[in-house]
């Protein structure tokens, strides 16, 4: 597979982490811890998954800047950065739901 692509699947992977972490927060307001447990769930094994992805670039790197950097490449450190920090938000959220439930 190709830089680009590797790329692109970063991105992907950190959107989907993104977007399953909001749903999971979206589920907790309503109420729905379970379901909302479920979508948090999913959002481990997406960033998981990109997690990987960043690991085979960072190997392939060696550090010594085998992999040149790009725009793109920039792009998809930071949407994996604040796709994290929305897990790490969202899952206090989420906890602060549950105890105003109670």
């Amino acid at each position: 597979m190709d830089l680009e692509n590797v790329v692109i699947e970063l991105i992907v992977k950190a959107g989907e982490t993104k977007s399953l972490a909001m749903e999971a927060l979206k589920q907790a307001r309503e109420g729905d811890f379970a379901q909302s447990e479920q979508s948090m769930a999913a959002s481990r094994e997406a960033a998981k998954q990109a997690h990987k992805i960043q690991t085979a670039l960072i190997a392939a790197d060696e550090g010594q800047g085998k992999v040149p950097v790009s725009l793109v490449l920039v792009h998809a450190q930071d949407h994996l950065m604040n796709a994290m920090l929305a897990q790490d938000l969202v899952e206090e959220m989420v906890y602060l739901y549950q105890r105003l439930e109670k």
